[in-house]
């Protein structure tokens, strides 16, 4: 058996992310990832049986990359806003500096492919945000209101931020980052 080539891993992923960036998820098949990859199509099965595998795939691997970057520098002992800008930050960053990787994610959380199995491992990873959210409803500092709702709320406001930059070719500086953090927090705030 043949080991397993993770460049060619990475080639197949990255032909993903850009594909789904320009056509949307329902939009590509295995034979347009594998042109774009520039592997043949046979291969791209060799690693993946399916598109549905292929995409769970890459939304574990995403989604592990990303949860690694949201919580860098993040203490559960500081005070809740404060940690709450650490995450928040992390996130609108990590969302500009790999636009590609948020699209498919967005797609990806509306769409069919990802199955529960999958859905349970990112629940996981992204445990402390959703304990950081509970910490401050318990506190009294942002509204008490249904979890999922608040962190809705949240990862819209900069989705929407980033992709309105990406589009219209505006940046985000640190002036700009800081209001919208600001923004957010007010819709959020008890």
């Amino acid at each position: 058996m043949k080991p397993r080539d993770e460049k060619k891993i990475d080639q197949i992923f990255k032909a993903t992310l850009d594909l789904v960036q320009a056509y949307g998820l329902a939009g590509i098949t295995m034979g347009k990832i594998a042109n774009a990859s520039k592997l043949a199509t046979g291969t791209i099965y060799i690693y993946f049986a399916s598109k549905e595998e292929l995409v769970n795939a890459l939304f574990t691997e995403c989604r592990k990359a990303s949860a690694a970057i949201y919580f860098t520098g993040y203490d559960p002992q500081v005070p809740f806003k404060e940690g709450f800008k650490v995450i928040w930050m992390n996130l609108l960053k990590h969302r500009v500096e790999k636009f590609e990787e948020a699209v498919f994610l967005d797609q990806c959380y509306h769409s069919p492919f990802i199955a529960e199995s999958t859905k349970e491992i990112t629940r996981k990873l992204f445990q402390p945000l959703r304990r950081l959210i509970d910490r401050g409803k318990q506190e009294g500092l942002v509204k008490d209101t249904d979890t999922f709702l608040l962190l809705t709320f949240m990862v819209g406001s900069i989705s929407e931020i980033v992709r309105y930059s990406f589009y219209s070719g505006r940046t985000i500086n640190a002036s700009v980052a800081e209001e919208a953090f600001n923004l957010c927090w007010d819709g959020l705030k008890a």
